[in-house]
């Protein structure tokens, strides 16, 4: 194992690592995160470190994007944990500013994003994507990466993340890296610690529905009835709630009548009321 990665906690440092690493020609990277990382954030380390010759990981849980009766104050954090995890990975730097050096006294300004925020999770979260649009943009604001990278897994916060740096003309790349699943096929997250183990072997069939929605789409099923279907077979496989199954355009998210090229499917499921998202690829079909 490598030592792990130093810290800093202000922007001021962290741009004098950055401005030094540059002087010596080299590529930053920048992955963005709220902690309690597991393997699927250690993949993000390595997915970048093919694109950049120095990762950084930032590690903030962002006040912001956290809705009323959300579980900002039960949030897992644990830093040592974390920084002994990123031992394992070529991560160089850890930024863990807090929140005054984020939300300095005065601070005012949102990024809001229009439309494609606006549904899904932005419907069922109100405020929650100017949350992640506005800190995502401190942060390529602060470290000033030439690339940045994000799960698949949440696939809208990718969407949004991607459509407000081409709107602002931020110079980064921004990176999709795949979703990262357990042995069950269940999507990595941080918050699937919250289910008990029988919450926790009904979440494994959500990946199992959705595949079963893909099969159905690209044989030809109407794609009103595949999600219609898919909700149905969560609901029986022992989920409480269904907020969502919706085939979509992969980069607008708006809503696909039928299936003719490439699509996502985008899910979430309720357990112990703990929200389970999902997502997966539909191939457009040959030609």
């Amino acid at each position: 194992m490598r030592t792990p990665p130093s810290v800093v906690r202000t922007v001021k440092d962290l741009r004098t690592f950055v401005e030094n690493e540059r002087a010596k020609g080299k590529r930053i990277g920048l992955v963005p995160t709220m902690g309690a990382l597991h393997h699927g954030h250690l993949s993000l380390v390595d997915h970048i470190s093919g694109h950049v010759d120095v990762p950084i990981v930032s590690i903030f849980v962002n006040p912001s994007q956290f809705g009323e009766g959300e579980d900002f104050e039960t949030y897992p954090r644990n830093e040592q944990a974390d920084l002994e995890k990123l031992a394992t990975t070529n991560a160089r730097l850890v930024y863990a500013p807090g929140v005054e050096e984020m939300y300095p006294p005065g601070d005012s300004t949102k990024v809001s994003v229009q439309g494609i925020s606006e549904k899904y999770e932005g419907a069922a979260r109100p405020g929650h994507f100017d949350g992640v649009a506005t800190v995502v943009s401190k942060l390529l604001l602060q470290c000033l990466p030439d690339a940045a990278v994000f799960g698949e897994k949440d696939y809208q916060q990718l969407a949004v993340i991607r459509q407000f740096v081409r709107d602002l003309g931020i110079p980064c790349s921004i990176l999709g890296a795949p979703i990262v699943r357990e042995n069950d096929g269940l999507a990595a997250s941080s918050r699937n610690v919250y289910l008990s183990p029988e919450a926790r072997k009904v979440a494994g069939k959500f990946n199992l529905v959705l595949r079963a929605l893909v099969k159905s789409v690209l044989s030809g099923v109407d794609v009103r009835t595949a999600e219609f279907e898919a909700t149905q077979s969560l609901l029986a496989a022992g989920f409480e709630t269904v907020d969502y199954v919706s085939v979509v355009d992969p980069v607008s998210l708006q809503p696909l009548g039928t299936f003719e090229s490439a699509a996502r499917v985008l899910a979430v499921a309720r357990l112990e009321s703990v929200r389970l998202l999902d997502n997966m690829a539909i191939e457009a079909p040959d030609t």
